[in-house]
């Protein structure tokens, strides 16, 4: 049915979790599958104990998010399994949703296919959802694995 998937990976128990799907929907359909990861581009502002705060430079930001994406890419990798060949695309984009869905263009995906943490309640409304967000957005189909 689907030829190439695009799977948004965080490193999180439920990214890890829907991997073995992933993985069994690949090849089910011998689709091409490609892991995205999606890093904050701005780096964070780190505070000491006193009123001067200190911050990290933009060079030593993207090297983390690109050592952390290596680490959460090898792992992903591991959890498809031997059998998948996934390709791999780091985007770096403050808004996670936009990150994602920028991907699917850059891939040509004709499938997104990602993990909901399942928010409910007051935790959802707060929270929000970027699986919400980026169901909303994509001109593609969106699979949501619970």
């Amino acid at each position: 049915m689907f030829k190439h998937l695009l799977v948004p990976v965080d490193g999180s128990d439920i990214s890890k979790k829907s991997l073995k799907k992933v993985a069994e929907l690949a090849k089910a359909d011998g689709a091409a599958v490609t892991l995205v990861y999606v890093s904050d581009s701005l780096p964070p502002m780190v505070y000491s104990d006193s009123t001067m705060g200190y911050g990290i430079t933009q060079k030593d930001h993207q090297k983390a998010c690109e050592a952390y994406a290596k680490d959460v890419f090898k792992k992903s990798t591991a959890a498809l399994g031997a059998a998948s060949k996934a390709k791999t695309l780091h985007i770096s984009n403050s808004n996670l949703s936009e990150g994602i869905l920028d991907g699917a263009k850059k891939s040509k995906a004709d499938v997104i296919v990602m993990a909901s943490h399942k928010r409910t309640g007051i935790k959802g409304m707060l929270l929000g959802s970027e699986t919400h967000e980026v169901i909303v957005h994509s001109k593609l189909p969106v699979l949501v694995l619970g």
